[in-house]
């Protein structure tokens, strides 16, 4: 399942950036910038009392701008806020209660979600009282905080969990496979879409960012249903005003990735591969989804014997952490092969939920150990007793060692590449993760 976002709110400077820092840079919580695409701190994962969550940083809402920036900011307020779970609605003890307090929470008021009301900048007796007159926003009790001098986290973590929605197991019978089209803008993300679904279901134009928001739409081909989610194009945080409602539309792109089952990363033929790309790439990757390259606009290249395959081997050569994944050309435009991008995804869905038997993951293990000896350092040499799969989507093994400190990057390397020689595993990562097992166990 996705992971809850949590969205923090308020207009500018009452602290949000300082307690996001702090949640994203302490141990108060097992915590991690995500990274990829996005490493300006927009977003961070978080971990408390057993629950994750992802928390966002949405920048100030200013009422009192002038009113073409007002009407921008109330745009801002209601894509981030709809995007979320939860809502933290961060206030100042030290200014107290202002208009343009009241002007958010009026906002707030009408977007149905939970909100938690945090009063920050609390750690004086004389900002404690001014407390009490934050009751007048007529939400929900206020919970005081410090950032500055991490007082009352804990406390408000606490709340935050209670007020996430529960967790669900996935409905296995479903059989529906989502699949997010991402990319940098104008790769033909929309396009693809349009002509597999055939109609014009999303707007497309050649002017980037026209793709805002996050849009599902299901699809049935060949007997397999699908759910189709177009997204925004993925800029370089330079080339995003941090104002900009743009801004917003990447926290979603970035939320659709997280919901799917299978990422389509489109890349534009003429062009190559780009920096952006990998990044973009690189986010599916960490966030463990399967994935499938697929090289857009095909029809404008000009071909000769082994173009495709002599492109195939440069692309994989530029995503050399997504070897695993396979590679598709197509033209959006066209409809030239654009059901290979299901046949594909249907595929890498298949491999990323598959599930092994404990005793032949040994058996394979053991084969793995033998043929190559485990590194040693200092004289100690690192023993692989076991493993067992833990989880899929994607598949997740667990191995119990002597010594996690022994195992080295490569040998971790060869024991995947192993079970990939084995099992397969085409189009999706594989996790392992390393448990000591003491001598007493």
């Amino acid at each position: 399942m996705p992971k809850p976002l949590v969205a923090v709110v308020g207009r500018p400077n009452v602290g949000k950036s300082t307690f996001f820092n702090r949640i994203a840079g302490q141990r108060i919580a097992i915590v991690e910038d995500t990274p990829g695409v996005t490493r300006d701190r927009i977003y961070a994962d978080a971990e408390w009392l057993g629950r994750a969550f992802t928390l966002i940083d949405t920048g100030g809402i200013d009422p009192t701008s002038e009113d073409v920036l007002l009407s921008q900011m109330r745009a801002q307020a209601r894509i981030a806020i709809e995007s979320c779970d939860l809502i933290l609605f961060f206030v100042d003890a030290r200014a107290g209660l202002t208009a343009d307090d009241q002007e958010v929470a009026d906002l707030l008021r009408k977007a149905a979600k939970p909100v938690l009301l945090v009063v920050n900048k609390a750690d004086s007796p004389n900002q404690q009282d001014a407390i009490y007159d934050f009751y007048a926003l007529g939400l929900a009790d206020p919970i005081p905080i410090s950032s500055t001098n991490m007082l009352g986290l804990g406390d408000l973590l606490d709340e935050v969990i209670k007020l996430l929605p529960p967790e669900e197991e996935e409905e296995q019978e479903e059989h529906l496979v989502r699949v997010a089209v991402v990319g940098r803008p104008n790769v033909g993300k929309s396009s693809l879409v349009n002509r597999l679904l055939g109609e014009d279901r999303a707007l497309v134009s050649d002017i980037p960012g026209t793709t805002r928001d996050a849009i599902d739409a299901p699809l049935e081909w060949n007997g397999q249903r699908y759910l189709l989610i177009d997204t925004a194009g993925m800029r370089r945080k330079r080339a995003i005003e941090e104002e900009s409602i743009e801004r917003y539309s990447i926290v979603r792109a970035l939320a659709a990735v997280r919901r799917c089952d299978v990422a389509l990363i489109l890349i534009d033929a003429e062009e190559g591969v780009t920096e952006q790309d990998t990044k973009v790439a690189g986010f599916v990757c960490e966030e463990g989804k399967a994935a499938v390259i697929v090289v857009n606009k095909w029809d404008l290249v000009e071909k000769e014997t082994g173009t495709m395959e002599t492109y195939r081997k440069e692309v994989l050569e530029s995503f050399k952490f997504m070897a695993y994944a396979s590679v598709v050309f197509i033209s959006a435009l066209s409809g030239q092969r654009i059901h290979k991008t299901l046949e594909a995804a249907a595929a890498a869905y298949a491999q990323t939920s598959k599930r092994v038997t404990t005793g032949v993951l040994n058996d394979v293990l053991a084969d793995a150990t033998a043929a190559l000896q485990p590194p040693a350092t200092g004289g100690r040499r690192l023993k692989v007793y076991y493993g067992t799969q833990q989880g899929v989507c994607p598949p997740t093994f667990v191995l119990f060692v002597n010594d996690i400190k022994l195992m080295h990057f490569a040998y971790e390397r060869y024991i995947e590449n192993q079970f990939r020689k084995a099992f397969g595993f085409e189009g999706t990562p594989i996790r392992l993760v390393l448990r000591e097992r003491k001598k007493e166990d």
